[in-house]
């Protein structure tokens, strides 16, 4: 049971943490001088020999001071008990839980520059190892490469590479490395740089500009973790390094990083480029509106362009679609870097928290994305007739997508703007003659469409079958015919948080669930790690999660991963919205 590290916020594999120190280190951080030295040692004289399955157990020296003792013991398995953080030394192929605080990864600065073996020996001693244990990885951090080892899943670094690339008169920012004696400037404000010029700066002054500048690249990491928004921050790293990039590439291939990432986020995400599409939370969307989402209002879809506001709902321009429609149609907004967005879910991350650039025109990328989400989407609906009111740049798109399909096409923008007046009066012609939708029908689509793309497809039909809405959207509640609540529209994130009934009523029905067992307690306020028995695996942080023990039924949100959840020895599993005792 770790004792000294502890995990206080998760933004995918990126962690922010504390080892539990007289003088507590936050992490992802830094070690001190005092481990930079003993470090050196660990992996060359003092450690095992790495192909062994042996044991090497490092106490409080894998740490800042804190702690009076100064032990070390090799053995096959950890038998006594230590008032002082461990470390385990491992490679890939002997990690695995050594009952240490930390664990520190042998050989990591070989795999310098090789992002395939970067990620997949980070990938492989995390998965191995407890997920509330720290990962060390001496001799690699420099400032351009930390936030992707932190997005990897690694907590702890040192200044070695740093300090040896000073001493090299190598001068390391975010952007790279620089000869000294190619410096016109000193593009930094730590105090080597201020202190000296160009041609006075010496590499005892790299030396201590490295270090700052590493402090400040691990202090962005941090500050980005806590917005929940280091993926885009390496999305702009990339466009710098191509091997950068595909460190990136290769995360985004593993179940590793999808188990990792939310289902929900308060923070918005920027859409720069085609890195974007390969976002777990991107491919999700589209994957559970392909395979989750039934269109109920009406057998003619109306496919519009996206708009720079968002919830699209609030746009001017959709609300000059909306106008003309009239909710005779049903509207599906097509945008990268999502493909399509249902109107039922516009509301549903990640489709009112992305910022992406119009410029009018579409990458090879972008359009073989999109058009493969549509032409999905399509093909899982029931539609009898598709009318595409967009801009020309979109229309390559929408041929793409219907090539192969039996589905009759009017197009309304044709070469003018969907928002001019003569287009409009297209699409209301194009609809004339189609009966309305009434408010009640779009609110009862609106709660079973999400039910469906947070529980699966089916749930909503079969959670709220017998569906009255009351309150106005975005703020809707779900009630039973009888009155019970059984949900209520989180307009944040546009999913829905349950009731006790409602969460009755999921587990009764016939679709995938997402349950945990707790021990003998009723919880308040929280579920913690440690009382957590089971939980299922497939369980993200952000679902809604029913919990059940001996002595209690609750119902909250997770914040944890379901293998987390069942594992960790510390933190908040679950925040308990309603909790019934037995």
């Amino acid at each position: 049971m770790t004792q000294f590290f502890e995990v206080t916020r998760r933004d995918g594999p990126a962690r922010l943490g504390t080892v539990r120190l007289d003088d507590p280190l936050q992490t992802p951080g830094r070690v001190d001088d005092a481990l930079v030295d003993a470090g050196s040692e660990w992996v060359t004289d003092r450690s095992v020999d790495p192909t062994s399955d042996a044991l090497t157990v490092l106490p409080h020296r894998a740490f800042p001071a804190g702690t009076p003792t100064d032990i070390q013991t090799t053995f096959d398995e950890p038998t006594a008990d230590y008032d002082a953080p461990t470390a385990a030394v491992v490679t890939p192929e002997t990690a695995r839980d050594r009952g240490t605080d930390a664990y520190v990864l042998s050989g990591a600065p070989a795999v310098d520059r090789d992002a395939r073996a970067i990620v997949d020996r980070v990938v492989a001693v995390r998965e191995a190892i407890p997920s509330d244990t720290a990962l060390y990885l001496p001799g690699l951090a420099t400032p351009r490469l930390v936030a992707t080892l932190a997005y990897a899943g690694a907590d702890l670094f040192d200044a070695d590479r740093a300090v040896v690339a000073g001493r090299q008169g190598r001068y390391l920012t975010v952007e790279g490395s620089r000869r000294l004696q190619d410096l016109t400037d000193l593009p930094c404000a730590c105090s080597a740089c201020r202190s000296a010029t160009p041609d006075t700066f010496d590499r005892d002054d790299c030396v201590t500009h490295n270090v700052a500048a590493l402090d400040a690249a691990i202090a962005t990491v941090r500050q980005r973790i806590h917005e929940g928004r280091l993926r885009d921050y390496l999305e702009g790293q990339s466009k710098q390094a191509r091997w950068l990039a595909e460190a990136i590439e290769r995360l985004d291939d593993t179940d590793y990083l999808e188990q990792r990432t939310p289902l929900v986020r308060n923070a918005s995400m920027t859409a720069t480029g085609d890195a974007t599409l390969r976002r777990v939370e991107i491919r999700r969307f589209a994957e559970r509106v392909a395979e989750r989402f039934s269109a109920r209002l009406s057998e003619t879809a109306v496919l519009v362009p996206c708009s720079a506001t968002k919830p699209y709902g609030d746009s001017p321009s959709h609300g000059q679609f909306r106008g003309a429609i009239d909710y005779r149609a049903h509207k599906v907004s097509l945008t990268s870097p999502l493909g399509v967005v249902p109107q039922e879910l516009e509301l549903t991350y990640p489709a009112q928290h992305y910022d992406t650039v119009v410029t009018g025109s579409w990458t090879d990328t972008e359009v073989a994305v999109v058009a493969d989400a549509l032409e999905r989407y399509l093909r899982a609906q029931e539609y009898e007739r598709v009318i595409a009111h967009v801009p020309a740049d979109y229309r390559p798109i929408v041929e793409r997508a219907t090539r192969d399909l039996d589905l009759p096409i009017v197009w309304t923008a044709d070469e003018t703007h969907p928002r001019d007046q003569s287009a409009l009066d297209r699409l209301d012609e194009a609809l004339a003659g189609q009966e309305r939708y009434r408010k009640r029908a779009r609110q009862h689509a609106i709660v079973r469409s999400i039910a469906d793309y947070q529980f699966g497809a089916g749930a909503g039909d079969a959670i709220f079958e017998d569906l009255s809405v009351q309150s106005f959207h975005p703020k809707l509640r779900a009630h039973a015919s009888d009155g019970t609540q059984l949900a209520a529209v989180v307009p944040e994130y546009g999913t829905l948080a349950l009731s006790l009934a409602g969460a009755r009523r999921w587990l009764d029905a016939d679709v995938p669930t997402l349950t945990a067992t707790i021990d003998d307690f009723v919880p308040h306020g929280s579920v913690l790690a440690p009382g957590v028995v089971d939980a299922d695996p497939a369980i993200r942080v952000g679902d809604e999660v029913v919990f059940e023990g001996p002595s209690a039924f609750a119902v909250g949100r997770a914040t944890m991963s379901g293998p987390e959840m069942a594992a960790s020895t510390r933190g908040i599993a679950c925040e308990v919205r309603h909790v019934e005792t037995r």
